[in-house]
């Protein structure tokens, strides 16, 4: 048995995932029908071994490429002695190219075949989705709408061969209704439903399988995004040298806390203390800044009456973040825009967004960490829209705003001047609670403090704030709070 491909770290459109298939059939010479045969040779194999208990099989298909993988495999599947039979959606008439000869070489095999009758045996107990491919661009309707509808009512276990039918593969954007998968094999390339929009919740589990094609036939294309990789963090975080100081770190000065919101700067800055920065002030309110010793004792804080009361401790400061529970008060405004003139690096979060959505400006040192709703303010549109094609949404705010972009979220998005968008694939819905966002903020803040650039500090400050929040969910998601993650960023910050 080959050993199984690890899942990639680079993600393609699908237009540029079916370049690699035609680079491996021009260059290599790789019949195509040859690589529908390694597909569903893979997709069986990862089956049996997920799902071997079970015994009655039935294979959905449809009428594409996607149908072919699912002949073939049903056909691998009865050699191996499994009862398996194949329900079809499209005449065999109308099937064309690798499809029809797949359908045709099941046949001649004395395949169990039959049309779509509007029901799926009760007795099966795996179920095969083969009904819709990668290339789904429209809403899905009739026969084939309800086919989802009923692998989904199913008590089987359901392997989507490619993609879950229904969803787009570029966007992860529902296409109608969409099968929901146990497992799903990916073929020669990962492509943006796998971590973005709500089709990624319609995977189940995910296996990969490049059929073998050369490593060069992927370098005819670029991806469309990358993953976060672990060797990015120890890279950027070496061990400490015994004579360091905390001066050598950075001095960090967080700027929000309108009155009643003190709460979203200490987390800012307590998040910024645990990733490494050396010194943390808080500028804010002078309503708070008793309170702030009283609950972390190492943040240093500064009452903020007017906007030119920053002009003070600016010459010592390596960093700002603005934004945490600042609100959108005149004593806000003005304060956001001293600050967005000063020399420093910045990262605007929260209600500095909410200002800049107002009052639009553009910075190529700046980090911005909106969230969707955020996003949809700054580019004058709608969250739906927004998370409907989230890297659609994340190159206009870049080309809109300049610097680098994190649009936050499942599958957090980073983008930076002239580089490939970074996704990040790790964190949980349990992150969906008050305070998340400061932290984040803190972060990055802490870790632009310190000297990394600001797009390592947007990648890594994702990537910390993502695993410190898996590490605090595992006893469960629901309920965890931004407060569990302080003892883990601590760790993720020392690899």
């Amino acid at each position: 048995m080959r050993q199984e491909p690890r899942i990639p770290q680079k993600i393609y459109s699908n237009e540029d995932a079916r370049k690699i298939d035609l680079a491996a059939m021009k260059k290599e010479g790789i019949n195509s029908y040859l690589l529908m045969h390694k597909a569903a040779e893979a997709a069986l194999e990862h089956t049996i071994k997920q799902f071997s208990y079970t015994k009655n099989w039935k294979v959905i298909c449809g009428g594409g490429n996607n149908a072919g993988d699912g002949f073939v495999f049903a056909r691998l599947a009865a050699k191996k002695g499994f009862d398996v039979s194949v329900s079809a959606l499209v005449l065999p008439k109308n099937l064309k190219n690798d499809a029809l000869q797949a359908y045709k070489d099941f046949i001649a095999d004395n395949g169990k075949f039959g049309l779509w009758s509007g029901s799926i045996d009760p007795n099966a107990d795996l179920i095969v989705d083969a009904i819709l491919g990668s290339g789904l661009s429209r809403k899905i309707k009739g026969s084939f709408s309800e086919a989802v509808d009923k692998i989904n009512k199913h008590d089987a276990k359901v392997v989507s061969l490619d993609i879950p039918t229904g969803i787009n593969s570029d966007t992860g954007a529902l296409m109608g209704n969409a099968v929901r998968a146990d497992m799903t094999i990916i073929f020669v390339a990962l492509t943006g439903s796998c971590y973005m929009g709500r089709g990624q919740n319609y995977y189940g589990e995910k296996k990969f399988d490049d059929l073998d094609i050369p490593r060069d036939c992927y370098n005819e294309v670029k991806p469309q995004i990358e993953c976060i990789s672990n060797e990015v963090i120890t890279n950027a975080l070496p061990i400490r040298e015994r004579d360091a100081h905390k001066g050598d770190f950075g001095h960090l000065l967080i700027v929000g806390g309108s009155p009643g919101m003190l709460g979203a700067v200490l987390l800012a800055g307590e998040a910024a203390l645990r990733c490494g920065a050396g010194r943390v002030t808080i500028a804010t309110h002078p309503s708070h800044c008793d309170s702030i010793p009283l609950t972390r004792p190492e943040l240093m804080s500064c009452p903020i009456r007017k906007a030119n009361d920053i002009d003070e401790i600016l010459s010592d400061i390596t960093t700002i973040v603005i934004g945490p529970g600042l609100g959108k008060s005149d004593w806000a405004n003005e304060i956001f825009s001293k600050v967005i003139t000063s020399s420093q690096p910045i990262v605007v979060d929260a209600d500095g967004l909410n200002i800049l959505a107002k009052k639009p400006n553009q910075r190529e040192d700046w980090i911005l960490t909106p969230h969707p709703g955020e996003a949809a303010r700054l580019l004058n549109d709608s969250t739906t829209n927004v998370q409907l094609d989230r890297l659609s949404s994340l190159k206009r705010l870049q080309k809109m705003y300049k610097g680098n972009i994190v649009l936050k979220g499942m599958g957090t998005l980073i983008a930076s001047r002239d580089s490939i968008p970074l996704i990040c694939t790790e964190g949980n819905p349990g992150m969906a609670s008050p305070g998340m966002g400061d932290i984040l903020a803190g972060i990055i803040g802490g870790l632009l403090a310190q000297g990394l650039s600001s797009s390592e500090s947007a990648a890594i400050g994702v990537a910390i704030h993502a695993k410190s929040g898996d590490i605090a969910a595992l006893i469960g998601e629901r309920g965890t709070i931004a407060t569990d993650l302080m003892d883990q960023i601590k760790f993720w910050a020392n690899p």
